[in-house]
């Protein structure tokens, strides 16, 4: 019996539209028989009730929660964690809370450290393997194991970022983070949007401490065992480190320790503690050697989506690193033409990543498809925006974010494009109050409280009325810019998205970087050809 079947809306409060089973993935849905995520519940459901969940906005505010919950650990407590990139010296708070002595200290008190770390390509690159590789030597001689996992499809990465904090003697104060920020430099930023004193070096355009808007999702409860859950599969996975013979023998050469230490055993859920329905959704790509926990993959992210897109009837609000791929984007255009009255906010980088053409031309071309079909689908119930700080300076939007009619929301490690949901390792929560009142109301009222300042409308709720909002206060500021910025700059910090002219040479050098270097497929090639997920 499915969970669906065994009608979880018996024992949770809901109005209507906004139980869990109309907005979840079933254990089925999810397809893959071969974890433990779901199958642990003693409920038959695939997800978990009574959770509290937290968003935190902005990387300050994480960093301030995830610092005060590290130092309170203490001997027999157990710390996991992911990441896509891991920078020892990058600052919790001030001077003298960087993640790699913070995380050896609780080590050095006997709290039981673990972390896998993408091992990532090389530094000529721009990733990180220099500073992976550092991270885990700090934990490594403090007592932790910190692991470099190569164990990726051929130009993917592992991209979820998770930490998850169990507790020996005080299993209230468990706790997961769940999002889209790494424990890294230029995520240290605030609702000013100044930037990371600690930054990576980006585009010209966004400066010299590059200005970062981020979200991270604090979960408690019985959700916390699943998050766990998630870092177990991984760390029991039995495969080498990685297979590349080189990569090997550097890290024999280099002393570095590959022998995985076994994990204590699992301590039961967290009781219940608030009103939260949490179902975590993830992505694992077909590979060999094959994931033991997702033997054919994973693409929950996907179809956690698609399930809640489906629903959708009044306004949905995304906020995206990427925004790419037509097969992405047709499940939200799939939403605008089955609900003629639902408006879709958008709110992406105004600006590639990093300058030059080799990255701004394929991502442009990656981002055109998905909005051509967008527009196509909605029209001008269709408003895609960057944002940009105070003195003008574009603020790089790495939030992962979306809330379905203020019912459904997620926030995660994923993109909407097909490398996110098909080809890297990506983990996200999505979650259901029951009310369309509650925490993914507030999440979308905070968002747009920051990003329209005192253009936001009175009435937050009237789907219509806020997102002529939103097109109002960029036609505003843009008509600002071209007057040549005379008078006051109008409030807010909304500028319209306007992707870029690509030239007929440009597309046929561009189209097969973008498609295979910047958003592979990791799909079969039957699913490829079904556009199936």
């Amino acid at each position: 019996m499915t969970s669906r079947e065994q009608g979880p809306s018996r024992r949770f409060d809901a109005e209507p539209g906004t139980d869990p089973e109309h907005w979840f993935l079933s254990a089925t849905d999810r397809g893959n028989p071969d974890t433990v995520l779901d199958s642990r519940h003693a409920d038959g459901l695939a997800w978990t009730l009574g959770n509290e969940v937290t968003p935190l906005v902005h990387g300050s505010a994480y960093f301030a929660a995830l610092l005060a919950a590290v130092q309170a650990m203490d001997d027999g407590d157990l710390l996991l964690f992911t990441d896509w990139r891991g920078d020892p010296d990058e600052r919790l708070g001030g001077p003298g809370t960087e993640v790699g002595p913070v995380f050896a200290a609780a080590a050095a008190r006997g709290v039981d450290v673990r972390g896998l770390v993408w091992r990532s390509h090389w530094d000529r690159f721009r990733f990180s393997a220099a500073q992976n590789r550092h991270l885990g030597e700090e934990i490594e001689a403090a007592g932790g194991q910190c692991l470099l996992d190569m164990r990726v499809r051929p130009l993917g990465s592992h991209h979820q970022k998770l930490v998850v904090l169990r507790h020996r003697d005080r299993p209230q104060d468990d706790v997961a983070f769940i999002g889209g920020i790494d424990l890294c430099h230029s995520r240290h930023d605030d609702e000013a949007h100044h930037g990371d004193p600690q930054p990576v070096e980006m585009a010209p355009v966004y400066g010299p401490t590059p200005p970062w808007h981020d979200v991270q999702l604090q979960i408690q409860g019985p959700a916390v065992g699943d998050a766990e859950a998630v870092f177990r599969e991984r760390w029991q996975d039995g495969t080498p480190l990685t297979l590349n013979p080189l990569r090997r023998l550097e890290d024999r050469l280099r002393g570095t320790r590959t022998r995985v230490r076994p994990l204590p055993p699992q301590h039961p859920d967290p009781e219940p503690c608030g009103t939260a329905a949490v179902q975590l959704l993830r992505t694992y790509p077909p590979r060999l050697p094959a994931y033991p926990f997702a033997r054919r993959g994973e693409r929950s992210v996907a179809r956690g989506y698609i399930a809640a897109l489906r629903r959708a009837q009044r306004l949905v609000y995304l906020e995206d690193q990427y925004l790419w791929s037509a097969d992405v984007a047709a499940a939200f255009a799939g939403a605008l033409r089955r609900s003629p009255d639902l408006r879709l906010v958008v709110v992406v980088p105004l600006h590639a990543d990093q300058g030059g053409r080799d990255a701004e031309v394929p991502t442009e071309l990656g981002r055109l498809h998905a909005l051509r079909l967008l527009r196509r689908a909605g029209g001008r119930r269709v408003g895609i925006y960057g944002v940009e700080n105070e003195a003008g300076t574009p603020i790089y939007v790495h939030a992962k974010v979306c809330v379905v009619d203020d019912a459904w929301a997620c926030i995660g490690s994923d993109n909407a494009n097909r490398r996110s949901w098909t080809h890297d390792s990506e983990l996200s929560a999505a979650f259901v109050e029951g009310t369309t009142t509650g925490t993914a109301r507030s999440l979308r009222v905070e968002l747009a409280a920051e990003h329209l300042g005192a253009a936001a409308p009175d009435d937050l709720d009237d789907p219509v009325g806020w997102f002529e909002a939103y097109r109002s206060a960029a036609a505003a500021l843009d008509a600002w810019y071209a007057g040549g910025r005379r008078g006051p700059r109008p409030p807010g910090h909304v500028r319209a998205y306007r992707p870029g002219h690509i030239g007929v040479l440009d597309r046929l050098w561009a189209e097969p970087f973008y498609r295979w270097v910047y958003d592979p497929d990791g799909r079969t090639p039957a699913d490829r050809l079904a556009r199936r997920f």
